[in-house]
């Protein structure tokens, strides 16, 4: 055990962490980022303490291919800025560092402590919540700090040891997903924890650690405070992870999708194993297939399928006060989609995809005329022809519907090529101001 002097005498007993040697697991410096390893070094060629940490860790003592390298070190962020001249500083709430070496960015943070004096207390709300987080430590604080004792781990680049405080090598050896510390007050100072959990669990083909697993329903409703923004950023890495369906699965066992996306829980509730859950399966399955293949998933797309049937069933109510197919079918979707960014604020591209894909479907049943001509070569034909697919998968009587247009794009295959030939010009253009999301960990 070591003892840790903290602020107004408080000492603190915390267990020696275990330290596996380089013979005793199976990471190599052969399968870490050169990018990565050049901040390794030269951060401690400099003097400070250099980890690899967190899901890299992770994924190479599973044998995996890390999507990207995050480093922990002793150094300030100002420390950190002097040393490389390639980085730049972000963050509010923690101020970490951004170094990039071409399209490659290494995540550098400094070790962070809990707030523990009063002049730091304002590092929480009246509820436990953290709402600011910029108190530096060493690397026995910020082992603490973590969430999931499988992101805990710390590879050290002076002696290629794993350094473990938490028992997260266990955990992974037994297929566990375990919260670091006391799961309900860890819950309470970021609710987000909870899906993090499920979301660990679903993409490692882990189980949830009872003590872990048991608090998710009944915290679940502190999702409420967290930012809109936020929790969109997280619904992304939910969904656009390929794991979306065993995610929503998961989601909706513990209780947390409906914190979510509570229209589309409202209707799931009344109508469970018919067709808006059916439809949202295969929308699901459809995405994580589509990952998997490589090919490109648009949220637009899976934000269309989960308010669907919300947004259908306010149409219906709409078209039976006197109001037009067309208007009803534009007002439900206003009212839906205001409704569920109060929750998660989606950006207007997305939510604007949802409302042409669900706007084209009408229109593709009116097949007179030039009428169809004109529909293919619409820049969302594809979408809204996929998602009338969707429907004819979920029970929709809309079969009919499918193979006439799955026909007529045979019988017009030349109108079908000259569309996609015009589409990289049209994605291209409409990519400029986008930020690249950070792919999910």
């Amino acid at each position: 055990m070591s003892l840790d002097s903290k602020p107004d005498n408080l000492a603190i007993l915390r267990p020696a962490p275990r330290i596996i040697s380089r013979e005793e697991h199976i990471i190599s410096r052969a399968n870490i980022s050169e990018s990565a390893l050049k901040v390794l070094y030269r951060l401690s060629n400099a003097g400070f303490q250099a980890y690899l940490v967190g899901g890299s860790v992770r994924d190479l003592l599973l044998g995996r291919e890390p999507k990207d390298f995050d480093v922990a070190t002793n150094a300030h962020p100002e420390q950190i800025r002097e040393l490389f001249r390639n980085s730049r500083l972000i963050g509010r709430r923690f101020r970490l560092a951004h170094v990039r070496y071409g399209r490659e960015i290494i995540e550098v943070s400094t070790f962070r402590a809990a707030h523990l004096d009063a002049e730091d207390a304002a590092g929480e709300s009246l509820e436990g919540r953290i709402i600011r987080d910029n108190v530096y430590g060493s690397i026995d604080d910020d082992v603490w700090r973590r969430d999931l004792s499988v992101n805990a781990l710390f590879y050290n680049i002076k002696d290629f040891s794993v350094v473990d405080y938490v028992g997260g090598m266990q955990d992974i050896l037994a297929g566990r997903i375990r919260m670091v510390g006391d799961p309900v007050k860890r819950y309470i100072e970021d609710p987000v924890r909870m899906l993090r959990a499920v979301r660990f669990a679903t993409k490692l083909g882990f189980r949830i650690d009872h003590d872990t697993e048991k608090p998710l329903q009944e915290y679940a409703h502190l999702l409420q405070e967290i930012p809109s923004a936020r929790l969109f950023e997280e619904c992304l890495k939910l969904f656009l992870g390929g794991y979306a369906l065993q995610s929503f699965e998961q989601l909706r066992h513990y209780g947390l999708f409906g914190q979510l996306f509570p229209q589309t829980e409202a209707v799931l509730a009344t109508q469970e194993g018919g067709f808006p859950h059916t439809l949202l399966m295969h929308a699901l399955d459809n995405t994580d297939k589509r990952l998997a293949e490589d090919k490109p998933v648009t949220p637009g797309f899976i934000i269309a399928a989960l308010l669907w049937t919300p947004m259908k069933e306010l149409a219906q109510d709409y078209v039976a006060q006197g109001q037009t197919e067309h208007d009803a079918l534009n007002l439900a979707g206003d009212v839906v989609v205001s409704r569920q960014i109060a929750t998660t604020a989606m950006p207007r591209r997305f939510t604007q995809f949802a409302r042409d894909v669900w706007k084209m479907q009408p229109r593709l049943t009116r097949l007179a005329g030039k009428r169809p001509q004109r529909l293919a070569v619409h820049p969302k034909f594809r979408a809204a022809y996929d998602f009338l697919i969707l429907r004819g998968q979920a029970g929709e009587d809309v079969e009919e519907l499918v193979k006439w247009w799955t026909d007529f794009q045979v019988e017009h295959k030349d109108l079908m090529e000259s569309v996609q030939v015009r589409k990289p010009a049209n994605r291209s253009q409409g990519h400029k101001n986008r930020r690249r999301p950070r792919k999910p960990k």
